[in-house]
């Protein structure tokens, strides 16, 4: 603390060394302060134009990103665009040199990074006034925009070399017939530099292909001449920042532009421009680059001088292509340089969906050869069943001429009885006629009894031709009582042959069925002739044979029973079975029929042993309601009701 005499006042300059002190205190105070808390480093970012020209614009945010990731701590990045990089302006340099200077003459920053060539020539005109000793990176500029005798030992270069002939021999390895190239620049101080160069580069050219210059044309200009090039044209997109009539051109609204109206395909130099309307080929890479300046950036910040850091230019990157382009001009890889890569390639649908579709296909596959087998199956299966129904008639044709074999003696007998009694009556009748005198009314009755001799054989001839008919099945409405009454008269020779007792009791009411007459007459047949055949050692009196039929609820049923030894136990299960027989001379196929016969008409016929002996057979088939028979009409046939 200060005290003065009360006698004496301050001076003036007693005034002005106490304020210097104080703040020499305080400065002292704060550079301690920022020496234990440095804080963030401070980057100046100098823009080309402005951060949405391209191709800086992409370098630049590509550099920021990379510059985060790689230091992984704060960063303060304070951006400023030049304002006299799209035309000549001493003044307003001058200006913009002495703005920056009072913005960040207190607080300088860590590092200052040029992007592109406007930017790098404004720092070299001016590093004696901007920050003499602040590291400096020249980045994303061509090596030949670098004046590098006025480097100073706080710079550094990254830059990139271009070859203009190499994208110009890409242009014409894919178009081989290429004529006319259109070379889009533009009229900024920057541009009007790289228009001389690439004359002087491409005069090699100017035998083999016509360059057309858009150099001294508005945009609008270019548009329409762009729109009606010759065929076997392309463009190459230089730059296009400010264009002949003064217009400044932000990011790729004018290439896009372009792309639409051109009737040629459009080729670059630098990779920023790649992704919308370019076909591609060797460009710079901005990752590339933008990788290698952040690394230079880290190391400067990790204390290396800026001057020691030297880094060779970078050429073209490896040649990338845009699928949608190549298909749009019909582009194909065989004519691609070695070792290019293709971007935005649609994947087919095949590629997309490859498993989904596999699978469909699996799905499809299984599901066809699961249905063919299946309809192989049912074909297999349904001439299997024609050819057993079509075996099945044949054996029960060969059953009825088997049967008819055995009634042979009792046919025969039954009409020799009618055609000895005609004989006979033929005879007397001749006699008769004779005499002088005939009694008519004696040969009237001769004559009757001819007749009904003569109907009489005729009806055993019909009923055997019946039986040893091989017809289709034809179900038609009939009585069963009828069916077996017929079968009993058919059999009655044989019965009586064979000195059997035939009980027929009968229902009293009408059993209507559906069945193939002829069929249900075999089966009956088979029934009777096996019940005759089991009582064959029995004496005469007890051979007894029992028919009877009845109505079971909504069934009718008919049963054949006889008095012989019945059926061994534990075989009633297999007398239906095929082959199986208990006779000496039988195939064993008679019931097999009968059982196919009868579920045929949708029946049921099985087999036991009677109480007192003996065996019964019996058959049990749906009766036909009243609605049913209405139902079959005239279809039905006539029946044998009565």
């Amino acid at each position: 603390m200060w005290f003065w005499p009360a006698f004496r006042r301050p001076s003036f300059y007693t005034w002005t060394f106490t304020a210097a002190l104080i703040i020499a205190l305080l400065h002292a105070s704060l550079d301690q302060s920022q020496a234990a808390d440095p804080g963030p480093k401070r980057v100046l970012m100098l823009h080309s134009f402005g951060p949405r020209f391209k191709p800086w614009s992409d370098y630049a945010e590509a550099i920021r990103s990379q510059i985060s990731q790689q230091w992984q701590m704060p960063v303060d990045f304070l951006d400023h665009s030049l304002v006299d990089a799209r035309q000549a302006d001493a003044s307003a340099e001058a200006s913009f040199v002495e703005y920056l200077r009072s913005l960040y003459f207190r607080r300088p920053v860590d590092l200052i990074v040029a992007i592109g060539a406007p930017a790098a020539v404004f720092v070299q005109h001016n590093r004696q006034q901007l920050f003499p000793v602040t590291p400096m990176i020249f980045t994303a500029v061509e090596q030949r925009r670098v004046e590098k005798e006025k480097l100073t030992a706080y710079d550094t270069v990254v830059a990139v070399a271009h070859d203009f002939p190499a994208a110009f021999d890409n242009i014409l390895r894919i178009f081989p017939l290429t004529k006319t190239i259109a070379v889009v620049n533009g009229t900024s101080p920057n541009e009007v530099f790289w228009e001389k160069e690439m004359r002087r580069e491409l005069a090699p050219f100017s035998g083999r292909v016509e360059l057309r210059w858009y150099n001294e044309r508005s945009f609008e200009q270019i548009l329409k001449d762009a729109a009606s090039l010759p065929p076997h044209s392309a463009v190459f997109w230089h730059l296009m920042n400010v264009d002949a009539a003064g217009v400044a051109h932000e990011a790729n609204a004018a290439l896009n532009k372009l792309s639409a109206s051109a009737n040629a395909p459009i080729f670059s130099y630098d990779g920023s421009f790649f992704g919308e309307a370019i076909v591609g080929g060797p460009m710079h890479s901005v990752m590339e680059l933008s990788q290698i300046t952040a690394a230079v950036a880290i190391r400067i910040f990790n204390g290396e001088k800026a001057g020691d850091i030297k880094t060779p230019s970078t050429g073209f990157a490896t040649p990338k292509f845009d699928w949608r382009q190549m298909e749009r001009w019909g582009i194909g890889e065989s004519n691609l340089p070695p070792g290019s890569t293709i971007h935005f390639r649609q994947p087919r649908v095949w590629e997309r969906y490859s498993w989904q579709i596999g699978m469909i296909i699996a799905v499809i596959l299984a599901q066809a050869g699961l249905i063919t087998a299946l309809l192989n199956a049912h074909r297999q299966r349904r001439l299997a069943e024609v050819q057993s129904a079509q075996r099945t008639r044949e054996l029960a044709t060969v059953s009825r001429f088997a049967t008819a074999g055995e009634l042979t003696a009792s046919i025969a007998h039954e009409i020799n009885q009618p055609l000895g009694a005609i004989l006979t009556n033929a005879e007397a009748a001749d006699e008769m006629l004779k005499s002088p005198t005939p009694d008519i009314g004696e040969l009237r009755e001769i004559v009757k009894d001819i007749l009904d001799d003569d109907r009489r054989a005729t009806e055993v001839i019909r009923r055997t031709r019946s039986l040893l008919k091989k017809a289709p099945f034809e179900p038609k409405v009939s009585d069963l009582n009828e069916v077996a009454r017929e079968t009993v008269t058919l059999l009655s020779p044989v019965i009586a042959g064979r000195q059997v007792e035939l009980k027929s009791i009968l229902a009293a009411i009408a059993l209507p069925i559906i069945c193939d007459h002829i069929q249900l007459q075999q089966v009956i047949i088979n029934l009777v002739v096996n019940a005759m055949d089991a009582m064959t050692n029995k004496p005469s009196e007890k051979r007894i044979i029992s028919i009877r039929t009845s109505k079971v609820e909504n069934f009718a049923e008919l049963s054949v029973s006889d008095r012989g030894p019945g059926i061994p136990e534990g075989k009633i299960d297999q007398v239906f079975e095929p082959f199986f027989t208990s006779k000496a001379e039988g195939m064993g196929m008679g019931l097999s029929i009968a059982r196919t016969i009868i579920e045929a008409h949708s029946g049921r016929i099985w087999a036991e042993n009677r109480d007192h002996g003996g065996a019964s057979f019996r058959i049990r088939l749906p009766l036909v309601l009243n609605r049913q028979r209405i139902g079959l009409g005239s279809a039905a046939g006539q029946t044998a009701l009565g």
